[in-house]
């Protein structure tokens, strides 16, 4: 689920984001800021800066080598929001479950609210900090959160259909050509894919995931044309985006069946190897596409985004105008910490 939104913010984009639990995540070029609702319908929202690395390393900034760099960093981002949103959730669970073992008359409470006042003080301290050290985490963790999305990606989406189609191969060698099996290979991935994305969609808290991803591309949407940032405003818009995660996903899936027979071997593991080797190959100039199609969408490489589109009517959901307003607070607080470290976005 973590590689759908992955790149939906990048390099050179000027805002985008993620839906996170009960909330959504919102960056821009020098910073982050991420805002849940709690079900007493408080906001919690934090934000930071952010440091390009391109900034630093030009060569993160060529051609393909972008599309790469911005994968890891972006997943590293995701898993940081997708972390403070799980707290606040936690949280609010907590903080429940001890109201309500709590026993204490309202008379009590009133009579001591006085007495216990910097005690709360210092609980909202302690919880805002609490949130924020959730958002920070170790590089080492990070590493492996990456490892262990990768992984799970190149098993159900390199080692699954390639074994697929070579037990097919052998019950038909005819299924044996570099193009004939290629495009069984690609089938069967999208066919898993599509399954995967379909069946999630079934579970209710992916469904308000969604609803808040159709709150952030909404919000992207209105700050790209320029529009205040209401709730009227913002709601006007679609909900599917071209420089959307399920389309950088979708033209992975297209553009690596190309590749894929263009390599000349034909043993299992040789094949195998060589998906894996490819795969930064695949995922920057699937990169590049996404990020021309969303500049140019009268192109032909914005039609090779078409299929992605079409899928975010699954990935996507009509968001209410409570979740949209989320989407909004979270931009706002990107921007004001934009202004002070990057300087003002403009539109091109």
């Amino acid at each position: 689920m973590q590689l759908l939104p992955a790149l939906e913010s990048g390099e050179e984009t000027l805002v985008g984001g993620q839906a996170v639990l009960e909330g959504v995540m919102m960056r821009s070029p020098h910073a982050w800021a991420i805002a849940c609702r709690k079900p007493s319908g408080e906001v919690v929202t934090m934000s930071e800066p952010l440091a390009r690395p391109s900034d630093k390393h030009k060569w993160m900034a060529w051609p393909i080598v972008r599309g790469v760099m911005t994968l890891g960093y972006a997943m590293n981002l995701g898993y940081r929001a997708l972390r403070f949103s799980a707290n606040v959730a936690i949280e609010d669970l907590m903080d429940e479950g001890h109201g309500k073992s709590e026993g204490i008359s309202r008379d009590h409470v009133a009579t001591a609210a006085s007495a216990v006042q910097p005690a709360q003080s210092a609980a909202e301290s302690s919880k805002s900090d609490d949130r924020e050290k959730a958002a920070t985490i170790s590089g080492w963790l990070a590493a492996g959160n990456v490892v262990i999305s990768l992984a799970f990606f190149i098993f159900m989406y390199k080692y699954v259909p390639l074994l697929a189609a070579t037990e097919l191969k052998k019950i038909d060698p005819a299924l044996g050509g570099r193009i004939i099996f290629n495009l069984i290979d690609g089938a069967i991935r999208l066919g898993i894919f599509l399954l995967f994305i379909w069946g999630v969609s079934l579970w209710k808290d992916i469904r308000r995931v969604y609803e808040y991803h159709g709150a952030e591309h909404k919000t992207v949407f209105a700050f790209e044309n320029g529009d205040l940032l209401n709730t009227a405003a913002v709601q006007k818009y679609s909900t599917f985006h071209p420089r959307c995660g399920t389309s950088f996903l979708m033209t992975v899936m297209l553009i690596s069946i190309v590749f894929y027979m263009l390599i000349p071997y034909t043993t299992f593991w040789a094949r195998f190897a060589s998906r894996i080797a490819l795969l930064p190959l695949i995922a920057g100039v699937s990169y590049e596409i996404i990020r021309f199609a969303a500049k140019h969408r009268g192109s032909l490489f914005a039609l090779m985004t078409a299929p992605g589109l079409w899928l975010q009517r699954i990935t996507t959901r009509p968001p209410s105008d409570d979740q949209a307003q989320c989407a909004i607070v979270a931009l706002d607080h990107a921007m004001s910490v934009e202004k002070e470290h990057g300087g003002e976005l403009v539109i091109a």
